[in-house]
C-alpha cells in the first residue's frame, strides 16, 4: 500500500473527530431549546454532558485497549453505528432521566470510540511531522463548532429540537460508517520496536506504565487542562446571551472558537515538531488560563470574538500534544491503551465543568465564579506540565550531539 495513504488516514480521522465531538457538544446548542420545550432544568440537561464525559473516559480506555488488540477499523465502525443510534434514541426521550441515560451514556460511549484509535492509527503511519499529523486529525474537533453547531441551530429553528437531533443521528450514520471502512493498519515496517514499557516480543508492562512519572504527569496535566476549559466552552453560548448577545450571534462565538482551535492545532503542532512538545504545551496552558480570567471583563460581541480567537487557539492547540507525548514516552504498541487511559482522566476533568457551571448559574444567576475557578485550575495544569520528564529520544539526541 502506498505510503501516501497516510493522508487518507488523517482525513478520515479528522472527519470522525468532527462528527463525533460535534454531535456530542451540540448539546450546548440544544440546551436552551430543550429546557424551554420540556421544562427540564438547565443543571439536569447539563448533567447529561457530565455523564458524557464520565462514560467517555471509561469508554476511551476500553476502546483504546481494543484498538491495540483488534485494530482501529473494527473499533471505529462499531462506534459509528452506536453514535447514530444513541442520537436517534435521545431524540425520542420522554423524560429527563431517559434523555440523561441515552444522551449521557450512549453518546459518551460511542464518541469515545474515535479519538484514541484514530490518533493511534495516525501516529503509526507517521515518523516525520507526527505532531502536525496528529494535530490535523484533532483539527476535526475545531471544525465541529463551525459545522455541526450552526447546522444544529438551523435544524432547531426549522424543525424543533427532537427532529433536529434525529436528523443529526441519521447524518452520523451516513458520514461515519463509510469512513470507518477506509481505516487501515500501517505498513509493518513503519511500526517501531517499542520502549522499555512494551518491547517487541514481550508482553506490555501496563502496571509499570500507569505508575511511571511520565504517565502520572501526563494524566494529571490532561485532567486539569480539560477541567479548566470544559465549563466555559459548554456554557459560553448561554453566557454571551446573558451579556446581551443575540442567540445566533452567540452561536457564532462558539464557531469562532472552533476556527481558532483549528488554527491553534496547526500552529502548536508545527511548533512542537520544531521546538519540542513540553515548552509549547506549557505556553499554551498559560495562554488558556489567561484567556479564561479575561472572560470576566467582556460583554460586547466584538470582545467575545477577539477573546474566542485567543482561547480557542490555546485549548485547541494543546489538545493533540498529549497524544504526541504518549507516543514518544510509551511507543506504538500500547499507545491506544495509554492514550485511552489518559483520555479517561481528561474526561473526568471535562465532566466537572458543565455540571458546576450549571450549578453556579442556577445559584448565582451569573458565571463569574466559573471563570475564576477555571482560570485557577488552568494555572495548575501549566504548573503540573513543568514536571514532565525529558523524552528519552531527546536525551539520546543531546548525548550524540555532545559526543560528536
Amino acid at each position: 500500500m502506498s505510503v501516501s495513504y497516510r493522508w487518507v488516514i488523517v482525513a478520515v480521522g479528522a472527519l470522525m473527530s468532527c462528527v463525533a465531538i460535534g454531535a456530542m457538544f451540540s448539546l450546548a446548542i440544544f440546551q436552551e431549546p430543550i429546557a424551554t420545550a420540556t421544562g427540564w432544568s438547565h443543571v439536569g440537561i447539563a448533567s447529561a454532558m457530565t455523564l458524557n464525559f464520565i462514560v467517555m473516559g471509561v469508554g476511551g480506555f476500553l476502546w483504546g485497549a481494543a484498538s491495540d488488540r483488534f485494530g482501529p477499523r473494527l473499533v471505529v465502525l462499531v462506534g459509528s453505528v452506536l453514535l447514530g443510534l444513541a442520537l436517534v434514541l435521545a431524540s425520542q426521550a420522554g423524560t429527563l432521566i431517559e434523555f440523561q441515560l441515552t444522551y449521557g451514556i450512549l453518546v459518551g460511549l460511542a464518541a469515545s470510540a474515535f479519538f484514541a484509535p484514530m490518533i493511534a492509527a495516525t501516529t503509526a503511519w507517521f515518523d516525520v511531522n507526527r505532531g502536525l499529523a496528529v494535530s490535523l486529525v484533532s483539527a476535526g474537533m475545531g471544525v465541529a463548532p463551525m459545522t455541526i453547531s450552526p447546522f444544529a441551530r438551523w435544524l432547531i429553528s426549522a424543525y424543533e429540537w427532537r427532529p433536529a437531533m434525529l436528523i443529526i443521528g441519521i447524518a452520523t450514520w451516513v458520514l461515519l460508517v463509510p469512513a470507518a471502512l477506509l481505516v487501515r493498519r500501517p505498513p509493518a515496517e513503519s511500526v517501531d520496536a517499542g520502549t522499555e514499557f512494551a518491547a517487541e516480543g514481550a508482553p506490555p508492562q501496563l502496571l509499570k506504565v500507569f505508575r511511571s512519572p511520565q504517565f502520572i504527569v501526563l494524566g494529571l496535566t490532561f485532567f486539569a487542562c480539560c477541567a479548566a476549559h470544559s465549563g466555559p466552552i459548554f456554557h459560553m453560548v448561554n453566557y454571551a446571551t446573558i451579556c446581551g448577545v443575540a442567540p445566533m450571534a452567540a452561536v457564532s462565538i462558539y464557531s469562532v472558537e472552533g476556527l481558532a482551535g483549528l488554527g491553534g492545532r496547526l500552529l502548536y503542532g508545527s511548533l512542537a515538531d520544531r521546538l519540542g512538545v513540553k515548552p509549547v504545551l506549557v505556553t499554551g496552558l498559560l495562554v488558556q488560563a489567561g484567556a479564561l480570567a479575561t472572560y470576566l471583563f467582556v460583554s460586547e460581541l466584538t470582545e467575545f470574538y477577539a477573546l474566542a480567537i485567543v482561547f480557542g487557539s490555546a485549548y485547541g492547540g494543546v489538545m493533540p500534544l498529549y497524544a504526541v507525548l504518549a507516543r514518544e514516552y510509551f511507543g506504538q504498541r500500547i499507545i491506544g491503551t495509554v492514550l485511552g487511559a489518559a483520555t479517561m482522566l481528561s474526561s473526568l476533568g471535562m465532566a466537572f465543568g458543565p455540571l458546576i457551571g450549571g450549578w453556579i448559574f442556577d445559584t448565582f444567576a451569573n458565571y463569574s465564579w466559573l471563570f475564576i475557578g477555571s482560570a485557577i485550575v488552568g494555572l495548575g495544569a501549566a504548573a503540573i506540565a513543568l514536571a514532565f520528564p525529558p523524552l528519552a529520544r531527546r536525551q539520546q539526541e543531546a548525548v550524540l550531539g555532545v559526543s560528536s
